[in-house]
């Protein structure tokens, strides 16, 4: 009987007792209530307005509802047997316009949120800034203006007033990234400029408000806290070996992780993409002081992994300079799986970038913050979503976390992005993220098979300690 093949164990078996489960939302995303209780709007309200902006001119407006139907979305959580809900609060909401003090009504909505959670034995991950600027601060001139930094550090010590007696984990930005690149260099996502030197401005100042947030909450608190910061990260590989495209490659890496992690955590920004952007004509807005309170220490890095890519430094025609006289950076597809979002699905990538990180920053323990996907859900008449491509999605990239682990990577916890179908940004309503479907004409909400995944997986992991 020796010939018999055994079955392998699962990876995601091998995950430890204490490793933390969860799923994550944004407040722009699920809430809706755009003008209940005292909230302003946000560059996003306003940016779904530009004609074209947003597919079929959709708006946030009332999204999944979240705002009125908060506790019955807490308890699906709860059914999902997980233990930890990550949400982001919304900055117009609680103050409204950028500036003064915290509107009691939007702050209520937030203290019975965690109220909620912890009463259903759900541990609160609050997120201060989830894209929704006030847009009385864009008019001010945005996170390109050295002042937005110190208003959201104003802004995250009224939140942490308000609920930090119960709330110990706290991260300040989600994604920096995109709220830099997408909203103020490529026009992609609101407030929509198009000015490089605008994205790279907004991304210092986003570091140096989350550096100064971090200074301001971990000296009010009166108990040990977790702060942290969440980066949505990728990884960059040439398409060959050659010089261009190693180059290529090294110039993603730079601009769309380095150009992050190095100041948080080393002090410093990588003098290569320094280099790259002097050769853009731009500069990276730094003062004195500035690198310092950005690296304050931090508890957790919270990574978001959605894929992975292939650089090339020449184009289609072999050319390495594009008309202008620039390098050739170019992403190069592959014939790989996709998702709906046309994202190549590389769960090996994601080890790499985990193994990475730990080698590359250690010390600082990592909590996979978002993973998920979209698909072309079809619901039955039921409602029901028999989402099998969503379910090998989210087992391929846990078990990419395993394998990350045993390789040395310090990850602890793991939310999936996202609990429910919502507003996918520019997208608007076409991209289903959710492990739960919501059906947005009665916004009936509908356990997919992956929810159910996701439950018994969560369960059958705690079952073998």
């Amino acid at each position: 009987m020796d010939d018999i093949t055994r079955p392998q164990a699962d990876p995601i078996d091998t995950l430890p007792p204490g490793f933390r489960w969860g799923v994550a939302t944004s407040s722009y995303q699920i809430e809706g209530a755009v003008a209940e209780d005292g909230r302003t709007p946000s560059i996003w309200d306003t940016f779904c307005r530009v004609p074209g902006a947003v597919s079929n001119g959709e708006t946030g407006d009332v999204a999944c509802d979240h705002y009125h139907r908060m506790p019955q979305d807490v308890a699906l959580v709860a059914e999902l047997g997980l233990d930890s809900y990550r949400f982001s609060v919304a900055w117009p909401r609680v103050q409204p316009g950028g500036r003064g003090p915290a509107n009691p009504a939007g702050l209520a909505f937030y203290d019975r949120l965690v109220d909620e959670l912890l009463g259903r034995g759900i541990d609160p991950w609050v997120t201060l800034y989830h894209w929704d600027l006030p847009q009385e601060l864009e008019d001010a001139g945005g996170w390109p203006h050295r002042d937005t930094a110190h208003r959201f550090a104003d802004y995250a010590e009224l939140v942490f007033a308000a609920l930090g007696d119960r709330v110990k984990t706290w991260t300040t930005l989600n994604e920096p990234w995109c709220s830099a690149m997408l909203g103020y260099a490529y026009g992609q996502h609101a407030p929509g400029r198009r000015s490089l030197g605008d994205g790279i401005a907004a991304a210092h100042h986003l570091l140096l408000g989350h550096g100064l947030a971090v200074r301001r909450l971990r000296a009010a608190a009166a108990e040990p806290i977790e702060l942290g910061i969440t980066v949505n990260l990728s990884t960059a590989d040439p398409a060959s070996d050659s010089a261009a495209d190693r180059d290529a490659a090294r110039a993603a890496d730079g601009l769309g992780n380095r150009l992050y992690l190095d100041p948080l955590l080393r002090a410093r920004y990588p003098q290569d993409v320094v280099a790259d952007l002097a050769a853009e004509g731009v500069r990276i807005p730094v003062r004195d002081g500035d690198l310092a309170t950005i690296a304050t220490p931090i508890d957790v890095l919270g990574v978001n992994f959605y894929f992975g890519q292939l650089f090339s430094g020449v184009d289609e025609r072999g050319r390495d300079r594009d008309d202008e006289g620039r390098p050739v950076r170019r992403a190069v597809r592959r014939d790989l799986p996709r998702t709906a979002m046309d994202w190549e699905i590389v769960p090996d990538s994601f080890t790499d970038l985990l193994v990475r990180l730990s080698r590359d920053y250690p010390g600082v323990p990592l909590v996979i913050t978002e993973n998920g996907a979209a698909f072309d859900d079809r619901p039955n008449p039921d409602g029901f979503v028999a989402d099998d491509d969503r379910v090998a999605y989210l087992a391929e990239h846990l078990r990419a976390v395993a394998r990350a682990r045993q390789a040395g990577a310090d990850v602890r916890g793991y939310f999936a992005w996202s609990l429910l179908d919502n507003f996918e940004w520019a997208y608007g309503y076409d991209k289903r993220f959710g492990i739960v479907r919501v059906d947005y004409d009665t916004q009936r909400r509908t356990p997919k098979r992956s929810a159910y995944w996701y439950r018994d997986t969560v369960r059958r992991v705690r079952g073998q300690r």
